[in-house]
């Protein structure tokens, strides 16, 4: 190796892992699209098919059905959306079941200010998806289990408030047409953001920019006199 080679050593020992770390991020950001893309077409494919009967422990955002009789006297309410210029809520209701433990319902939006909630009778079918439960962090807002007002969707905290302490762990999110009548149900399974591109673009070109910034400088130092 000749003198001047000999001084871009140490800075080509420094650029190789840059260089590993940048690429082996955007490799995974490619992993994480190719994971992220095949959920979101198994979500589509069980959107367009019939729900299937609920199981004893299914599949987070299957879309499944249950039947049993809601028990309107234990509602409570989670979070707060804003739908248009009117504050609202989403409203949880217990469905009874025969043989099995009773169901937290998400049965949709309802304004704070209450409004004309329809309140079946009687055996109901409820069709929607599967939801887990998802503790309250530390960032999370605070519930009011006297007043029933939650905000983090964890059946085994709002069962105890609620009059229902044998929940099962996971809920039910309604589903249901659009329409004026309320509660007004959840048209979708949920869909989560797909971002993975864009961030393997930044990383490979981040990489791109650390090796052509490097030949540059090295192509300058090449030329200085020993």
């Amino acid at each position: 190796m000749t003198s001047p080679w000999r001084r871009l050593l140490l800075p080509i020992l420094c650029l190789i892992p840059v260089l590993v770390v940048l690429v082996g991020l955007g490799t995974w950001q490619v992993q994480r699209l190719q994971w992220k893309t095949a959920l979101l077409a198994q979500f589509a494919a069980a959107e367009a098919g019939p729900a299937a009967p609920l199981s004893g422990e299914p599949e987070p955002y299957r879309k499944v059905f249950a039947e049993g009789r809601f028990r309107h006297d234990r509602e409570a309410t989670l979070g707060v959306e804003v739908r248009g210029a009117v504050l609202g809520t989403h409203l949880l209701t217990p469905l009874e079941r025969d043989g099995a433990a009773p169901l937290l319902v998400n049965r949709g939006w309802v304004p704070l200010d209450g409004g004309a909630i329809a309140r079946p009778d009687g055996v109901v079918r409820v069709e929607g998806y599967t939801r887990p439960a998802e503790p309250a962090g530390s960032m999370s807002a605070t519930d009011d289990p006297a007043k029933r007002r939650f905000y983090s969707f964890d059946p085994a905290a709002i069962g105890p408030a609620i009059g229902e302490p044998g929940l099962a762990p996971f809920g039910l999110v309604a589903l249901g047409p659009v329409g004026t009548a309320l509660p007004q149900p959840a048209q979708h399974l949920p869909e989560p953001p797909n971002s993975h591109l864009g961030y393997a673009i930044t990383w490979y070109g981040l990489a791109l920019a650390a090796l052509g910034v490097f030949i540059a400088w090295a192509r300058i130092r090449l030329k200085e006199p020993a």
